[in-house]
């Protein structure tokens, strides 16, 4: 429980020559405004506030962000304005209390675009004021203590937001133990079941694993003792829970098999001794291969430093030790705040500095992104904490996720860069462009100005910004062909009634003829028909009667198909491109939503009117209720591999947790869950329809033979 005088005790304690009477106020403007209000778990609100607040003091921030601390919650419940708190605040109190407000009074079309909506604002105003975020990351801290006693939706929810956003976030701050914390309670909630199982095994073996930390802690200080090295001190500490358990779900191994739950830390006086630590270390110990790194020489972008390698210790052990000067892990610990930007007096360094720039590049590069999915996809991709730290040819480090590609890289440097990219030298010799980053690699991108993205790098890309940009550029380059498309269907049509689009235009009944098919201008029309969203039946339809006539549905002769076919030129983006179409090339092609067909379906193909052909599975119902003139026998290309989307329908006993075994099933067989519908029958049934993203049927069927084998699931069947 957090008072005031415990605040202020606090604060004092590094604030000596500061006047905390605006603290003062602060507390009694909110004890005014919120009295008798409660906070979501039942504490007052008052005293959540005064928590969040002494959080803040307890990282030795500067005295407007503990008032802002206790202030943030002023403009959410409406009890104060802006302009009230700049006035009796200060215009930075009121900037932070207002960055740090949720969007409540807008109403959005659906829950996604609400919590896009919401984390787009965040970033915005934490890129202005980095305040925002310490203030917003204390605020989810204390929400996730108290979390317990909220709904379970409202936990599952909470804990979500704080794994993919919040806790990342931490870590780029480099606050350490805020984000260990948060990984931890949000495991807690989202995968409770494989939570309770660790921490119980953890915990029948923690005497065992105590003695084991002594001795090598032991050990430790007798071999540096002789090489006469003397340590600060040297800390055994159990990993954090998630850590563990993620090594566990990458790993695919059981909890007795993760040797090295324990992490070392050895803290020194220099960096000379760190570097003779590590020799020491390893003259004792063998090291693992491809587990040391060197975080001192070149430091990671959050400003972290320290040497890390895992050994075998003391009875076949594996064991990680991180070796570092005391400096160096205050700033591992507190981050940007073991030597804070806004203290009174203190210059922002250029570490720090360059924290908060990379903060609003990465702002900067997730405001292009437009739609509110793969905005939060792009948000969790950017947000990861990477494992590969690799060189530019000048020495500036890039840190990239496992399994990057020089593509990633390339696009890490610039967009441009990456755009324009044809190959690329890692330590000096060429590789495939789909070759993996390894840590400390020095990497060389070679671009041509007439290179550009193709749809395939999409499967082999790692980071969302390199996913991102090369989306962009295929959503241009196929609005660009849907133009040139949808104008040459549009005249080859016109040419049939004696007219053209230019006639059209200068007679006025190209204006009518947007307003009914709702677009904004010709080039807008043109691209909806080179596209399939408008057929070249409604444009008929669209003009006045006197003009044309509907001709209506009719089988198509040879010579009316080859009008959906287009040179390499003209053809749509390549990812339509996934399907051979027997005896014609470059057709026009769309897979059916339907019946969803994926590779290794038997699939038909039907010649629609001004769609070009739409792609069914054989014995799909709809397409036996068609005409079987328009049909065309089709096959999967095998030389291009892309997702596709396919539904299955699962029917099992309603149980807790039983959503959560089914999304860590289908995402542990790396498939991508689009929608999903769930439902309760009468007789306490669970009903559910999920909609994923799958590479082929093989896949599919291995995701249908991994839900079956879930425990109380009593049907799993393809719709």
């Amino acid at each position: 429980m957090s008072d005031l005088q415990g605040l202020l005790s606090i604060t004092k304690s590094y604030l000596q020559d500061v006047d905390l009477t605006p603290l003062r106020r602060a507390f009694d403007f909110v004890r005014e405004r919120h009295a008798g209000a409660m906070h979501a778990s039942g504490e007052s609100y008052v005293q959540h506030l005064l928590e969040v607040s002494t959080t803040l003091a307890s990282m030795k921030l500067d005295l407007d962000t503990i008032v802002s601390g206790l202030l943030h919650g002023t403009l959410k419940e409406n009890v104060a304005t802006t302009e009230e708190l700049e006035k009796q605040f200060g215009k930075d109190v009121a900037n932070i209390v207002n960055g740090t407000t949720r969007i409540t009074n807008v109403h959005y079309n659906s829950q996604l675009a609400h919590q896009a909506e919401n984390i787009r604002k965040l970033l915005l105003a934490m890129s202005a004021d980095i305040r925002v975020l310490l203030v917003k990351l204390a605020d989810r801290l204390q929400d996730m203590i108290t979390l317990g006693a909220t709904s379970r939706e409202r936990q599952r929810q909470l804990a979500r937001e704080t794994m993919d956003l919040y806790a990342p976030l931490a870590s780029r701050l480099g606050i350490d133990w805020m984000k260990r914390e948060l990984e931890d309670m949000s495991f807690q909630y989202l995968y409770p079941i494989e939570y309770a199982d660790i921490t119980g095994r953890l915990e029948s073996t923690l005497d065992q694993r105590q003695k084991y930390v002594e001795e090598v802690i032991g050990i430790i200080y007798a071999k540096l003792g002789e090489n006469g090295i003397k340590p600060v001190r040297v800390i055994g500490r159990p990993k954090h829970l998630f850590s563990i358990y993620k090594k566990l779900v990458v790993q695919n191994i059981p909890l007795d098999r993760v040797y090295d739950k324990v992490a070392f830390r050895i803290i020194l006086n220099s960096v000379k001794e760190c570097y003779e630590t590590l020799g020491t270390i390893h003259a004792n110990w063998q090291p693992v291969p491809g587990r040391i790194k060197d975080f001192i020489s070149v430091p990671k972008a959050n400003n972290y430093q320290s040497l890390h390698t895992t050994v075998i210790g003391p009875h076949d052990n594996f064991i990680e030790i991180q070796i570092r000067t005391e400096d160096m892990d205050r700033v591992a610990q507190e981050g940007v705040a073991a030597h804070w930007a806004y203290k009174e007096g203190h210059r922002i360094t250029n570490s720090d500095a360059r924290i908060f720039r990379d903060l609003k590049k990465l702002v900067q590069s997730l405001q292009e992104v437009e739609d509110h999915r793969e905005f939060l996809d792009s948000v969790r991709g950017e947000l990861n904490e990477p494992d590969v730290y690799v060189l530019t040819p000048n020495g500036e480090v890039r840190e990239l996720p496992r399994g990057s590609t020089p593509i990633d890289f390339a696009y890490s440097i610039h967009t441009e860069v990456g755009d324009q990219c044809s190959g690329a030298r890692v330590n000096g010799k060429l590789v495939s462009l789909k070759y993996k980053l390894q840590h400390g690699d020095i990497v060389e991108i070679i671009t041509q100005k007439n290179q550009h993205p193709k749809r395939a790098w999409l499967q082999i890309v790692k980071t969302s910004r390199a996913r991102t940009r090369i989306r962009q550029w295929l959503r241009v380059e196929e609005k660009e062909k849907a133009l040139r498309l949808g104008r040459e269907m549009c005249e080859r049509e016109l040419k049939k009634h004696d007219t053209t689009l230019k006639k059209l235009v200068k007679s006025g009944h190209m204006r009518a003829m947007l307003k009914k098919l709702g677009c904004n201008a010709l080039d807008d029309l043109l691209v909806k028909v080179g596209s399939g969203a408008i057929t070249i039946h409604h444009l008929l339809q669209a003009l006045s009667p006197e003009e044309f006539r509907d001709e209506g549905e009719r089988p198509l002769e040879k010579r009316e198909l080859e009008q959906f076919v287009q040179t390499p030129q003209q053809r749509p983006a390549a990812g339509r491109e996934v399907i051979d179409i027997d005896g014609i090339d470059g057709m026009l092609v769309k897979v059916s939503q339907c019946c969803k067909p994926v590779p290794g379906d038997d699939i038909v193909g039907f010649i629609t009117t001004g769609r070009g052909i739409s792609i069914h599975k054989a014995d799909c119902v709809n397409l036996r209720s068609t005409d079987p003139q328009r049909w065309l026998s089709v096959n999967w290309s095998s030389s291009v591999r892309t997702l596709h989307r396919s539904e299955l329908m699962i029917r099992a006993e309603n149980r807790k947790s039983m959503l959560a075994d089914i999304s860590s099933a289908i995402s542990h067989d790396d498939a991508e869950i689009v929608s999903l519908n769930a439902r309760t029958t009468s007789d306490n049934l669970a009903e559910l329809d999920i909609v994923l993203e799958v590479t082929d049927l093989k896949h599919l069927q291995v995701i249908q033979q991994h839900l079956t084998q879930l425990p109380d699931i009593i049907e799993v069947r393809r719709r």
